[in-house]
């Protein structure tokens, strides 16, 4: 996650500008090709998880470090195993 000036702020490189906060997400490794895929951001105290089929429009699941954490350790242990 970001801030990225506004290309209308003034160019003095004073603070009489807008920034928009960016997230930049990443598509998992195990998603199909076919654009139905999970993406996961890092937010500054947060880790962010959504669906791409409803082309961003959809809901956002928000976890603490820690949990996102616990998480990926059960992964790793095969907690989650089918």
């Amino acid at each position: 996650m970001s801030w990225k000036k506004s290309s209308r702020s003034n160019g003095n490189g004073g603070n009489n500008c807008v920034e928009v906060y960016s997230i930049s997400w990443n598509k998992s490794s195990r998603s199909n090709p076919s654009g139905n895929c999970v993406e996961v951001a890092k937010g500054t105290n947060e880790i962010l998880v959504r669906d791409t089929k409803d082309k961003g429009n959809g809901p956002v699941l928000k976890f603490t470090k820690a949990e996102w954490q616990a998480f990926l350790e059960g992964v790793n242990l095969g907690e989650f195993d089918i």
